[in-house]
């Protein structure tokens, strides 16, 4: 394993751990606290807890429930997405699971409103950490991801409806108030990711470079995407020139503008915003 692969990877456990760390912690914090059920499965595996609970007098542990519920969504992350984010989920999916039996409950206020947005901001904050290190919190986190690399869409809203179904059956059996509550955790959750992770923003690259060689390299090295060539003429000086065409990410796009600069000082680069693509944006890489 090369230098970056070994840095990519370390990137990649250390935000697992941190991220299901922090789920753990907001769990015992603000989510039972409040009495609210969080988006995805951590949701259900509190729901399913709370059934056992109050129709069978049974306590399962949150491990237990949570990593039976995973096995699936796991068996499409390995088929689809690639096993070492796939591995790198199950870290956080284990640990967060563990830690949320073992650590004890340390509540910091009762004020379900308050739980409702600063617990949804804390969640949204370790789902964003998750994907900044190219892993998940599993899930349905593993369907939205498979759907917004192949698609190129952002269905975070999407999942939020998904999650309602959740929310509507522990507002029957525990109480509106509570499931309620949660939409507010889960939409606020939602809009943290959204803001942090800027991964599915398209931006549109023209570059205009005499090095349109190494300027592509750069291009697909960094982005696993390709670009088209538009051979031409400067108009006030007359010389020869290539127009690269190319839609990446807005976080690469910043990074490439560096980089092209690097290649080629007089290189002129317009970025464009995206807002939808019709075509084979996607290309598979080893996660």
């Amino acid at each position: 394993m090369d230098n970056v692969n070994m840095k990519h990877e370390v990137k990649r456990y250390g935000c697992a751990i941190f991220a299901a760390v922090i789920f753990a912690v907001n769990i015992k914090t603000f989510v039972r606290a409040g009495g609210l059920y969080p988006g995805g499965f951590n949701g259900l595996t509190l729901l399913i807890q709370g059934i056992f609970e109050k129709f069978f007098g049974v306590e399962v542990p949150y491990t237990v429930i949570n990593l039976a519920l995973n096995v699936v969504p796991v068996a499409i992350g390995l088929k689809f997405i690639g096993a070492k984010f796939t591995a790198s989920s199950c870290c956080v999916i284990l640990l967060s699971s563990i830690l949320t039996d073992i650590i004890p409950a340390q509540p910091i206020t009762y004020d379900t409103l308050l739980i409702s947005i600063f617990g949804g901001l804390i969640n949204g904050l370790a789902v964003s950490l998750c994907l900044i290190g190219n892993t998940s919190s599993g899930g349905t986190d593993f369907i939205a991801i498979y759907f917004s690399e192949k698609n190129g869409h952002d269905i975070w809203n999407y999942i939020l409806g998904v999650n309602a179904v959740i929310l509507i059956v522990a507002g029957v059996l525990f109480g509106w108030d509570k499931a309620l509550y949660s939409i507010i955790f889960q939409f606020t959750s939602t809009q943290v990711v959204q803001m942090l992770h800027q991964r599915y923003k398209k931006h549109t690259l023209f570059i205009i470079t005499r090095k349109p060689d190494e300027v592509y390299e750069e291009i697909s090295q960094m982005t696993n995407h390709s670009a088209t060539c538009f051979e031409g003429k400067g108009c006030y000086t007359g010389d020869k020139t290539s127009l690269l065409y190319s839609v990446v990410s807005r976080e690469e796009a910043k990074i490439l503008v560096k980089k092209v600069k690097e290649i080629d000082p007089m290189a002129f680069v317009n970025i464009i915003k995206t807002d939808y693509i019709n075509g084979r944006f996607y290309q598979k890489t080893d996660y």
